[in-house]
Parts: C-alpha cells; structure tokens; sequence
C-alpha cells in the first residue's frame, strides 16, 4: 500500500510539473508580439466578366426596373437617361428596413474580399460607407462575418467611381455571400465583385469546361519592360520570320514597338497583302495586348513546328502585329491593378487624347461633296487628303495619332482590325453617322422625302462596302467560342445573337480610326470588343486566348477574299497609284508602288475598270468564287494621248480645245440620229416600197440638251463664246476649307 501511495504521489507531481510548464510556453506566447498571416488572395468569380449570370444575382429590393441586381456588377455603365431601364449600379428601395445583395456561386467556395464600388451616374453621388458580411450554405440560415468578439463592419467607398477592397483576414467556406449595406451616401446604390478560390470536385460538373492550356505560352500580364523582353524573345526564337520596329514614341518617350511576321520581313512582297492587328488604343483595355503577345509566341512555335496552316499565313501575308498603342496609358492602368481599377483610369493619353477618336473627319467631307454633286467629278470617293490645318503644330492631335497616321500611309495595308474592351461586340463602319441632308423647298422634294425618310435612315450609316464589311465581322463573331451568344454588357443584346452591329447605329463617333482608314488609305479596319471586363484577371488570360484564337487565325484569312492582281504597261513597268474602280460599289482602291492591289470582294461577278495618269481606262469582267483566295485579275495598261491634248490645252490656258469639242457633238448627233430614227410600216405606204424616215436632231446646245440625256463631257465642254441660246454650266464658287480639289481628266 505505500508502494502504492508512492507512486500515485509521483504521478501526481509529474502531472503539476506539466501543468506549470504549458501554463509558462502560454505566458511566453502571450509575450510575444503576434504574427499576421497576409490574408490569401483569390481572382474575381466573374460579376464584372459576366461569368457569374444575371439569375446569380438577388437582392432584397430595387428602387425601379432599370436597378435590379443584374446591375449591381462592377464597373457597370449607366445611360445618360438616369431613369431608363439601364442605371449604372443597383439600388434598393428606400423604404425598405432590411437590404441585401446576394450572389450564388452555385458551388463551394473560398470567399477572400469583396470589391464595391457606387454608382455610375452624372447627376447623383451615390455610394456605400460601410456594410456587413454574412454567408449561407442554403440560402436560408446566415452567419455574419465575425471577428470574435462582435460582427465585422466593413468599411466602403468615399465616393461613386473609386473601387475598394475589403479582404477577409480568413477564407470563408460557403456558397452564398450577401451584403449587408448599414450607411450610404445619397441613395443605396452599389457595384460589386466578389474575390473566391472555387473549390476543386472532380465529380462536379462545374470543372467540365475548364481550360487547360496545351501550348507552352506565357499567360501573365506584362508592363512596358516584360512585353519588349517577350518580344525580343520571340524575334531571338524565330530570326527567319519576324523583325521589330517602332511606329514611333508615345507622349513619354516610350516607343510604340510593332511585331512583323512575315516570310520575308522587312520588306513588300508584290502579291503579297498586307495585315494588322492592333490593341492598347485605350491604356486599361488590356486583354488585346496579352491576345497579340500570345498570337506572336503562337505563330513563332507553330511555324517551327512546321503547321500547314501557320505557314500558309506567314508565307501568304505580311502580318503586323501592334500590342500597345497607347504604352503611357497602359504603363498606369498596370500600377493600379486589374481590379482596383476604374472605367477611366488609363484610358486617355497623357495628354487626354482618346486616340481611337483622335482622327481626321473625313466622313463629313465626303459627304458634304456628295451633296453638291462633287463626287466623283470634283473629288475622288476614296483616298480623301488630309486637312492642312489637322496636321499643323497648334492642332489637337495626339503624337500617337501622327505616328498612327504615319505608319499606315508607309504601307499597303487590306485588312486590320483594333482590340478594345467593355464590350463583347465586332463594329464595322461607318463610324459616324451622317447627318441629315438638306432638303430642297420644292413641295415635290418634301413629299419625296416624306416617302422614303425611313428608308433613308438606315442606308445613310451604311458604306459602300456595308456587305463586305458585315462578313469581315461575321467571321471573326461567328468563330469566337461565346460572342455570338453573350454579346451584351452595359444593355440588352444590340446585335441579334450575330455578335456584330454597325457602329454609326450603335455608339456613333466622329473622326475614329476605322473611318479614317477607310477613306484614306486602302485599308478595312474593324473594332473587336473582346469583352465586358476591361482589365480581366491573369488567371483569364488562358480561357480567353482559347475564346479568341481561331476568330485570330480566320480574321486574317479573310485578307485573300476577293480579287487581287497587278497592273502593268506595255513594257512590263508596274503602274503606281492607279485607281481600280469596281462596277456598283462607289468606293476606289489604288495599286501599291509596286504596282498591285487587293479589293475585298463578296463571291459574283464583277465589272472591274482601273484608270491611271497617262493610260488609257481598261475594263474587264472579275469574277470572286467561294474556293479559297482571291482571283488573279491583273491589267496591262496603254499608253494614252492625252499627254498631247494636256500640253495643247496648257498652250490655250488650259481650257478644252474647240476642235475636240466639235467632234464630241458631232458623235453625239450621230448617236440621237440613230435614236431617232424610225421605219414607217408597211401598210401605211404601197405594198411595192418601203420607206424609211430619219429626222435630223436640233442644231443648238440649248435644243441639243433639252432632247437628250447629258452626257458626261457636257459637264466640262463649254462655249468660249457663250450665246443665249448656250445653256450655262453650273460654276461651283463655294469649295470644302483646306482642301484643294485636282481633276484629273484620266480619271474619267
């Protein structure tokens, strides 16, 4: 029994020593000063990327139908009607005790943050102070987010634009997540997205249609330094096919680096369209830049790796790649984050230049010219000259749109296309819409425009080229593994379910770079929309590129669709700047110095003149099939005599020469002659003989143009004398400013 008691007396010090030994390694952690663990960082869920669907989102109540929580997502724009059913954020109601915003993520989730943001308004300031957090499992019993002692109060916004993030210091594990607001500013009105790390189930059917990158590309965002390391590294990899140069340097000096891929770079290849994509027009619209550095590391591998279809396109076209127009811009929309930044920070230039509307106003002066009966006699419908006082020192131009113009007059380009953000969407010009005409004070023209004024409305926005135009968008839509379906963003579906819309019908801008690329130069500029977040996540960055990488490969292709040739004299010499005229389509294109072309064209048969200074016209009959590539359709010009009648009109100061006017109405007697002639019938004279009669046509200009139909050179063939009985000409006194209109008589 001592024995016994002995041991349980040991056994008892031994358990007091323990005890007093943990009671002191707890006194000494409570010594110590505590370590914070960095809460852990997980990317969006999708509100503001429309991944998270409108049937995702709940709320407690809306202040009107145009306030739901479909939204409530972030960076969401508003309509300048503050009252329509398109408001830039969600409100409640204000007569509601209890507010919420709910989101389904429909599966388990590690919930790190929130981001809020108010609402976007231009009258009204409205914005969350402060809120709380609860989370639920089934969307009916909820637990406040909680410190430990007492529910944890968020702090919001200061004001209605500035995103800002409220981190957890632990993840939550739930599948519904609701805010709570407690004070605002204004009305309770808020944006939001929601920061979560999904948890993986490999029986779940969420993780069916997640991309796993195949191609050992670099799905990172890249700054200034890193994207001029890459593309050095590409041009290091594949020396055969690519070749760097600079547009020229942004406002801050940094240069506007382009990528060429080409089998032959540096240099044209007569034959050989030219092609361009560009992105970073606006500096916070970064998916476009991250597509072209990837599209360059894609074809750089592929063509190494001998792909049929990869070689095809480098060996078949001079592809020119700009990932970063606007690099100041861009350089602060990277400081400030992908999700902390707002719809405008990095969008202008340093200057405050939005460079896609930086652009001359060609539209207005075509049009303007087609309205006095100018086009094509006066001016040309096609490689409008810029306006002297556009391109002067004191001008509102951005440098970045000087080198732009720059680069695009140094080159053929056919076919290109920019890459923008916020919406999901290809436009398609024209750009701007044109203003209504002025109509005559006739009671026959009011009627006339009363009877066609909707008709009017929507061919006026339209191009000459609306049918080529509407493919070129079609194919890059179509091929895009979600545009098609998911193309709205700030509003309702404007496109149909096709993905594309007219731009002048949709958000008309005046003086954009696709107008101006049209009018002045040869080439079809597109705008790609390439979705509604701006600045998405990094770890987008592989899905979008499987969204976006066959619509890449097909845009391009689209480059070989219509008809394509060489125009040469008699001796084989190429014949620059000659203009090719397509037969119901009233827009020119002009062969390089090298004496080639490429006009986009539609399968069908086509009348195809080409007119050159010194050449006389030649027309021949084109015809587009639908088999891949364009249609050899060259011209072998001669030479003309109007080098002779130039110099003889010089010597009578430069008026048309009598002797050539006399011999045009002499052939256009012969031609009413001909008109007017008619055989009696037979029963109206013997049966024995047959007569005919020919009535001579009138003598006078004035008696010659009241019969017929004016013909082209009576615009131009006047009287050096004229008599009472001349019909006058209309003399034009009044001229578009800064342009100075050169008639060539070649041309026509």
């Amino acid at each position: 029994m001592e024995e016994e008691r002995e041991r349980i007396r040991k056994e008892m010090e031994e358990k007091e020593r323990l005890r007093k030994k943990l009671e002191e390694e707890e006194r000494e952690k409570e010594r110590q000063p505590p370590v914070f663990v960095e809460p852990k960082k997980c990317p969006p869920l999708g509100l503001e990327s429309h991944r998270i669907e409108n049937d995702q989102l709940l709320a407690s109540s809306v202040a009107n139908h145009g306030f739901g929580p479909q939204r409530g997502r972030l960076n969401m724009q508003g309509t300048h009607d503050e009252n329509d059913m398109y408001g830039g954020a969600w409100c409640a109601d204000s007569e509601d005790r209890e507010h919420w915003f709910e989101v389904d993520v429909r599966q388990e989730t590690e919930f790190t943050g929130v981001i809020t943001q108010g609402r976007d308004s231009q009258i009204y300031n409205d914005f969350v102070s402060t809120f709380y957090v609860a989370f639920s499992n089934d969307s009916r019993d909820w637990t406040l987010l909680h410190d430990g002692y007492s529910e944890w109060l968020f702090f919001g916004n200061v004001d209605k634009d500035t995103p800002v993030l409220s981190q957890f210091v632990e993840p939550v594990v739930a599948r519904y997540i609701r805010i709570l607001p407690q004070s605002w500013n204004g009305s309770l009105c808020m944006r939001l997205e929601v920061m979560g790390c999904p948890i993986k189930d490999v029986n779940s059917y969420y993780s069916q249609n997640e991309v796993t990158p195949v191609e050992d590309l670099d799905f990172r965002h890249h700054n200034y330094k890193d994207m001029r390391q890459m593309m050095k590294v590409i041009n290091e990899e594949c020396p055969n096919i690519t070749r760097i140069y600079s547009l020229g340097k942004s406002y801050q000096e940094l240069k506007i680096y382009a990528m060429e891929i080409s089998d032959n770079p540096g240099e044209h290849e007569t034959g050989e369209p030219e092609f361009r994509y560009t992105a970073g027009l606006h500096g916070n619209e970064v998916l476009g830049r991250e597509l072209l550095l990837l599209l360059m590391q894609f074809l750089c591998k592929e063509y190494n790796d001998g792909n049929p279809r990869v070689r095809r396109l480098v060996d078949g076209i001079r592809i020119h790649l700009v990932p970063s127009l606007n690099p100041d811009a861009y350089e602060l929309a990277f400081e400030t984050g992908s999700e902390l930044g707002n719809w405008g920070v990095g969008h202008w230039t340093q200057e405050g230049y939005d460079i896609f509307q930086n652009f001359p106003d060609l539209n207005s002066v075509l049009w303007s010219a087609e309205d006095r009966g100018w086009v094509p006699r006066v001016m040309a419908n096609h490689h409008i000259p810029i306006p002297d006082n556009f391109l002067s020192e004191n001008a509102s131009v951005a440098v970045e749109t000087r080198a732009i113009i720059s680069w695009m007059e140094k080159h053929p380009f056919v076919l290109g296309a920019n890459l923008q953000g916020g919406e999901k969407v290809v436009t398609y010009p024209f750009d701007m819409a044109r203003p209504p005409k002025m109509e005559a004070e006739s009671g026959a023209s009011r009627r006339r425009a009363r009877q066609y004024e909707e008709e009017e409305e929507d061919e006026e926005e339209e191009s000459p080229d609306d049918s080529m135009f509407r493919w070129l968008a079609i194919s890059y839509a179509s091929t895009h593994l979600t545009m098609t379906y998911q193309s709205s963003c700030q509003t309702d579906d404007m496109t149909g379910g096709q993905g594309i819309v007219n731009r002048a019908k949709w958000k008309p801008v005046e003086g954009s770079m696709n107008d101006f690329s049209y009018l002045h130069t040869n080439c079809f500029e597109l705008s790609i929309f390439l979705g509604c977040d701006k600045f998405p996540h990094e770890s987008e960055l592989a899905q979008e590129w499987e969204n976006n990488r066959e619509a890449l490969l097909v845009f391009m292709e689209q480059v070989h669709r219509g008809i394509r040739g060489v125009v040469k004299d008699r001796d084989g010499n190429p014949v620059a700047n000659a203009t090719v005229s397509v037969e119901g389509v009233d827009h020119d294109v002009k062969t390089a110095d090298t004496g080639d072309y490429w006009r986009l064209l539609n399968p069908g048969e086509y009348r195809v003149t080409v007119r050159a200074e010194g050449y006389s016209p030649l027309t021949r009959l084109c015809v587009v099939g639908y088999d891949a590539g364009a249609t050899p359709c060259s011209f072998t010009l001669s030479k003309s005599n109007w080098d002779r009648i130039r110099e003889i009109m010089a010597l009578n100061g430069n008026k048309p020469i009598r002797l050539l006017r006399l011999r045009l109405r002499r052939l256009r007697q012969q031609r009413l002659r001909a008109s007017l002639t008619t055989t009696v019938p037979p029963t109206t004279v013997p049966p024995t003989t047959t007569t005919t009669t020919t009535t001579l046509p009138p003598t006078t200009t004035t008696e010659l143009l009241t019969e017929g139909t004016t013909s082209w050179y009576d615009s131009w063939v006047y009287e050096e004398n004229p008599t009472a009985t001349t019909l006058a000409q209309p003399v034009y006194t009044e001229a578009t400013p800064d342009y100075s209109f050169e008639y060539k008589i070649d041309d026509y």
